[in-house]
C-alpha cells in the first residue's frame, strides 16, 4: 500500500495534499523516496527556521529523551525555565512566558489574558476583541472565529464565541472601538493574508491609542517571530510596546511549541490556564537549542546577509517578469510576490514542484517565501534557478 493509498484509507482529509514522499533533509534542501531534491523556500509553512536535519538540535533531542521526555507542569521543568528566560531575554521586553503546542493555542491563551483583564481591571465588563480584514489566527473555534477572513466563518462549525469583529483596515479600528473593547490583535505582517506588512507609523499610532484607553495591543507573531523578518520580533522592528505577543512556528524548528508573552505577568495565577504538554521537557530542550542557533546566526551578521542576497535574487526575478509578478512584498525572509490571477498562481507552484523548488501561496494571489533561514547562498541560487525554468513555462 503506497502513501497515498494509506492517507487516503486512515487520515482524515482535511488537507489537499500533494503526495511527494519526503524522507529525508539537509539544511534547505529536501530528498524524496526517488532521491529527486527539491529546494524548500517553505521550511513547512515558516516552522524549520534552523533547516531540515538539523545535527545540533538533532543531538540536543536525542539526548534529552533518553533522560526525560515529559513529566507534566506539577513540577518544576529546567529546560522550560531556561526557554522562558532566553525569549525574554531576546525579545528585549519586561514579559512572562506560558507555554502551549501550537500559534492556536498561543492566540487562544491571548485571548483569556485579554478576557481576564477586562474582567478584573474595569467596573464595567470589557470583552471584546478587534482583528483585521486577510488576518489568520487559527483554526479552533475562538481563534477562527477571530480570524477575520469570512470564508472561514463557516455555518458548518457554528455556533461561534462571542466578542469577536473585524475591520478592513487599522483606520476603521479606532471607530469600532465601544466601552466593551478590551484588546486589538494584529499581526504586523498578514502571512495567510498575503504577507503584507503594515506601515509603520500607522501601527505606532495606533499602539500610542490604545494604550492611552487602557485597551490592549496583543500581537499575533506566530509567523513573525524567531528572527523571521530580521529581528527576534517583528514588534520590535516597529518600535512598538504590545501588551501581550504569541509565537509559535520557527521558534520550534519543527518541535510543536507555541508561547504567550505578557506584560500581565501577575495576572493569571493557578488555575487559570494550563496545558499537558506544553512546555515539556522535549520542545523547551529543541526550542533552547533552536534560539541558540538563531541567535548565533543573527549575531555574525549571516542572517542579515541572507536575507540582503535572498531578497536580491528575488527582485531580479520580480523585475524580469513583470508580466506575471505585479507586486513584491514582505519583510526580511517572508516575502511574497503578488500574481495576476489565481490560475497563474497555481500554475508557477505546480511548474517550481516539477523543476525541484517548493513555494507556497497566500491571500491576495501572493506567491510565497518562506525559507529556513539558515539557508545557504548555494541553496538560493539553485531554487532561483529552478525557479525560473518554472516561469518559462508560464
Amino acid at each position: 500500500m503506497n502513501i497515498e493509498t494509506l492517507d487516503k484509507q486512515y487520515v482524515l482529509q482535511t488537507y489537499a495534499r500533494n503526495y511527494v514522499n519526503f524522507v529525508k533533509g539537509d539544511n534547505a534542501t529536501l530528498f524524496d523516496d526517488q532521491n529527486k531534491d527539491y529546494i524548500d523556500f517553505t521550511s513547512g509553512i515558516g516552522v524549520v527556521s534552523v533547516g531540515h536535519g538539523n545535527k545540533q538540535v538533532a543531538s540536543a533531542i536525542c539526548d534529552q529523551v533518553s533522560k526525560i521526555t515529559h513529566i507534566s507542569n506539577l513540577y518544576a521543568i529546567e529546560p522550560q525555565a531556561l526557554l522562558a528566560q532566553k525569549i525574554v531575554q531576546l525579545s528585549g521586553y519586561d514579559m512572562g512566558c506560558f507555554f502551549g503546542n501550537s500559534g492556536a493555542e498561543a492566540n487562544e491563551g491571548a485571548i483569556k489574558i485579554a478576557r481576564k483583564y477586562g474582567e478584573t481591571k474595569f467596573d464595567n465588563k470589557k470583552f471584546k476583541v478587534i482583528t483585521l480584514e486577510h488576518s489568520f489566527h487559527g483554526r479552533t473555534i475562538t481563534t477562527v472565529k477571530a480570524t477575520g477572513q469570512k470564508a472561514m466563518h463557516k455555518d458548518d462549525f457554528a455556533p461561534y464565541p462571542d466578542g469577536f469583529s473585524f475591520d478592513k483596515n487599522i483606520d476603521e479600528i479606532y471607530n469600532s472601538i465601544d466601552d466593551q473593547t478590551v484588546a486589538v490583535m494584529i499581526e504586523l505582517v498578514q502571512g495567510e493574508g498575503g504577507v503584507q506588512p503594515f506601515d509603520k507609523s500607522e501601527i505606532q499610532k495606533l499602539a500610542k491609542f490604545l494604550k492611552e484607553n487602557d485597551i490592549l495591543l496583543i500581537v499575533d507573531e506566530v509567523q513573525t517571530g524567531g528572527f523571521r523578518t530580521g529581528e527576534f520580533l517583528a514588534s520590535k522592528q516597529y518600535e512598538i510596546q504590545p501588551d501581550i505577543i504569541t509565537m509559535a512556528k520557527g521558534v520550534g524548528g519543527g518541535v510543536p511549541i507555541g508561547v504567550v508573552l505578557t506584560t500581565h505577568k501577575d495576572l493569571l495565577v493557578a488555575g487559570d490556564h494550563g496545558s499537558t504538554f506544553g512546555g515539556n521537557y522535549l520542545s523547551t530542550r529543541a526550542s533552547l537549542e533552536v534560539c541558540n542557533i538563531l541567535e548565533q546566526l543573527k549575531s555574525s551578521g549571516t542572517l542579515d546577509e541572507t536575507i540582503q542576497y535572498f531578497t536580491t535574487k528575488l527582485e531580479q526575478l520580480y523585475n524580469d517578469n513583470q508580466n506575471i509578478f505585479t507586486d513584491l512584498v514582505g519583510l526580511g525572509l517572508m516575502k511574497g510576490l503578488r500574481v495576476t490571477n489565481s490560475d497563474t498562481l497555481q500554475n508557477i507552484i505546480s511548474n517550481s514542484f516539477e523543476q525541484g523548488v517548493l513555494v507556497l501561496k497566500a491571500g491576495r494571489n501572493t506567491l510565497r517565501f518562506l525559507p529556513p533561514l539558515t539557508i545557504t547562498k548555494d541553496e538560493i541560487d539553485l531554487g532561483f534557478q529552478r525557479l525560473n525554468k518554472a516561469l518559462e513555462k508560464i
